[in-house]
Parts: structure tokens; sequence; C-alpha cells
């Protein structure tokens, strides 16, 4: 299996950096001074491994900023690796609290699953209808609005409670409730202590069933989620990021494949990450927002060795002739060749139609992340992969409470609110509907003043 690329998530404090170390830590992945650099007290006080580990503030494995150590809490996002015998892993510590909501969001437009904690602590666990925190609410349907594949509830701190099997059967109750409500797809409910280790590696309390639970533990789960897969049989989508100029390296060194094609040498390279499809030698492409066309004389994979390159992966192209390309450009399929089999020489003009067609006006779902509300007309800036367009909501369809999953009519969003919205751009964009591509699918909106990160949006 490829590597698993996931994130943590939740409210604060509910032990997200702790169950990374936690993981890394059992996983034998934490170098022995690092391990020494976190400790409370030496290490040899300890009776066994399992007290050892928790003498050690495993937040501070992650918790890389200086103002998170001071704090206690988690503000940026932090990627750690690590490996089990099975499978490679990418975490993404997400922070909990609200005002840093925007980081969350960042981390889980890319992720292939999400680790969602809950603090049994911190939940009325003894009542059969106890309510979810806001933030383990909105933080499940943010994964879920930026079509995260998997989702996995852990209910933490079982430890720290009287009952632990109530309080994991009354949690996971509510848990399994409000994803029906809300339409979510969770992979797993499991119980942890991720302070103490068990159930996250090793099974919990040193044997099977506690808290009368009797599945796999965390890594087990994580090991067998699948990766978000890309769709090779789509178009071909490469946005340019960065235009390489002639003998900025020694890309004449790297021979063309094609016969009597122009050497390399003198020519310019176009960087990307492929968003959607497969580019390779021979594809004919047309610039948007030019419209020029051209053939595809070569490609170069992040080795720069001559190679088709797939959807998610990074490529130089090099066109048969020079165009005006640059930075937020986009290389998409002729409207003929996007066509299996056809050709502009045979494909009726009535077919000849982009599969990427230009738009001004979009619907979209919108996460607001600025601590200033959003305002209706207000001008923004628009960020789709690398290109920058001006744009405005026109209006608010709706907002969604929440806690009741309503759909309630509002005028504007305050920060944190999801909602409904239209929107209108100033120059048109190549875009497609979330749930058909994360890639062209998603943009953010950037406050013109103060050039903080306002919306992720999600375009239908």
């Amino acid at each position: 299996m490829d590597a698993l690329r996931f994130i943590t998530c939740g409210s604060v404090d509910d032990g997200k950096s702790t169950l990374i170390g936690r993981l890394l830590l059992d996983s034998k992945a934490v170098l022995q001074d690092h391990l020494a650099g976190i400790a409370h007290s030496s290490p040899s006080h300890a009776h066994d491994e399992a007290d050892a580990g928790a003498q050690l503030d495993l937040a501070r494995l992650t918790d890389g900023l200086m103002a998170e150590r001071e704090q206690g809490i988690t503000i940026d996002v932090a990627y750690r690796y690590f490996s089990s015998e099975r499978r490679k892993f990418i975490i993404g510590d997400a922070p909990g609290h609200e005002q840093y909501t925007r980081n969350m969001v960042t981390a889980a437009s890319s992720a292939d699953a999400a680790v969602l904690l809950v603090d049994a602590t911190k939940l009325d666990w003894q009542r059969p209808d106890l309510v979810l925190l806001a933030q383990t609410r909105r933080h499940a349907l943010l994964c879920h609005l930026l079509r995260v594949p998997s989702l996995v509830f852990a209910v933490n701190k079982l430890d720290a409670v009287a009952d632990a099997a109530l309080a994991f059967a009354h949690i996971r109750a509510a848990l399994l409730r409000f994803a029906e409500q809300a339409g979510l797809a969770a992979q797993a409910v499991l119980p942890i202590s991720a302070l103490k280790g068990w159930n996250v590696v090793d099974r919990g309390h040193g044997h099977d069933g506690w808290c009368g639970y009797h599945g796999p533990t965390l890594l087990e789960v994580l090991e067998q989620l699948p990766n978000t897969a890309p769709a090779p049989e789509a178009a071909l989508a490469f946005p340019v990021q960065w235009v390489e100029k002639p003998g900025a390296t020694d890309v004449d060194a790297v021979e063309l494949p094609a016969a009597g094609a122009a050497p390399a040498h003198g020519r310019r390279v176009l960087w990307g990450r492929v968003a959607a499809g497969r580019v390779q030698a021979g594809d004919e492409v047309q610039v948007f927002p030019s419209g020029q066309r051209a053939r595809v004389v070569q490609v170069l994979n992040r080795c720069r060795q001559p190679q088709a390159v797939a959807a998610g992966h990074s490529a130089g192209v090099l066109l048969e002739r020079e165009l005006d390309v640059s930075r937020g450009d986009w290389l998409l399929a002729s409207p003929a060749t996007a066509i299996p089999g056809a050709d502009a020489a045979t494909t009726p003009a009535q077919a000849q139609v982009s599969p990427y067609p230009a738009r001004h006006s979009l619907s979209a779902t919108l996460a607001w992340l600025d601590d200033e509300p959003l305002q209706p007309g207000r001008l923004y800036w628009a960020l789709h992969q690398h290109r920058w367009v001006k744009a405005k909501v026109t209006r608010v369809l709706h907002r969604l409470d929440i806690h009741t999953l309503e759909q309630q009519s509002a005028e504007r969003l305050e920060a944190n609110g999801i909602g409904r919205v239209e929107l209108q751009l100033q120059a048109p964009l190549p875009a497609l509907g979330y749930a058909q591509s994360r890639a062209l699918g998603a943009l953010i909106l950037v406050d013109s003043a103060s050039h903080r990160t306002a919306a992720a949006v999600l375009l239908d």
C-alpha cells in the first residue's frame, strides 16, 4: 500500500498531540536524544515501559512552535512520519482551537483519513443522551464536506473515568447518532488512552476486551484504510506552478524521445502537480486562459527522468513550441483529445467542448474562517490552485446549524460558520464540482486588505 496521509482532529485538549506522540513512541519512530528531551523525570525511576511513557510529555513530540509549548495548545499543523511493519504514515496534527480552524481545514483538504478524538472526561458520559462538544461536531462536518475518505472516532481518556465501559457505550451511541443525522460514514469507533497507550498500538489495559471492545487497535485500523484514489481516466488538467527558464538546470542533458523533435536546450519547462488525468509525450493541450494549443514533446517526473505522470504527482512539461505560459495558467486536454480515440479532424464541432469549461458564476459550500463576518458584495481575492482572481459572494443562501444540522436562513456568516453561497468571479476559472475533483473543485478566499485567509470554498 501507499503511505496513508491522515490527520488528528477534535476539540482543544482532547489529546491529539499526545496520541501522535504515543504512535511515534510505540512504533519506535523517536530517537533516544529526542525522547530524553521531553522526559518529565528520569525514565530510570519508572517501573515498566508503560510507566516510562506516562512520564513523558508526548505532546511535545509534535508541538514544535514556542507559542505552542508556552500555551499548551496546538496552533499550526505539524507533520510527522512513521511506519509500522505493514505501512508508512504521514500524520498531520491539526489544532483543535476554534481560532485555528483554518489550519485544520488546510490539513484535511489533502488527507486520506481523519482520526477524530473525543475526550470522555469533558462529556456527561453517564447520560445515554449526552451531547457532543460543538468543536467535535464542527470538525466531523468539515471532514465530511472536505470529502476526507475515511473517518475514525477515537474516544480518549477513558482511563480517567469511573466506569470506562459505560462511558464508551454512551459516547459511541452519541457518535453514531450524530453520524447518521449528518450523513457521515464512520470506519470505526474505538476506545483509547493516548497517555497510557491502551488500544493505540497495543491492546487496551494489557488485554483484549477493555471497555467491552474486541475490535482492532487504532494502528490496525489505520493499516487497513484506503488511500484517496486519483481518477486517471479523467481528462488532463495541469496547473502551472513554476516556469523553469532555459539554462536554469541541465535540461538538455535529457534526450527527447520523439523522433525529429527539437532539442530541449533553450526550451522552458512547465512544472506543477497533475490535478486530473495523465500527461505524456504526444498529448495535445490547450492553455488556459489564452486558448492556444500545442503538443507535449516531453514529460519529466520529479527526478527529471522522461516518464508519463498521473494525477497527484509532480511533472515538468515541455511543449513543441514556446507559448506565453506563466504561473497560474493551466494546461488542459484539448476538447477533441478529451474524447478517447477522437481527434480534431474527425470530431464534430459541437463535440469539441472543453471538459473543464470556464465558469464565472459558482454555487458552493463555504467554511468561513476569518474573525470578521462574511459580508456579501465585498470583494475578496480567490485562489484556485495557483491562479488569483477577484471574487465576491453575491448571496448567502443559508447557514448550517452544527447543533441541529438544520439549514437556517442567513444574510452573512460569522467566524467558523458553514453555509451555502453564490459566488461571482471577475475572471473565469476551469472549475469542477468538489465531489468530482478535490483539486479543481476547491478554492480559498483571501481578505484583500488584511491578506488573511477568509474562507475555504467547495464548489458544486
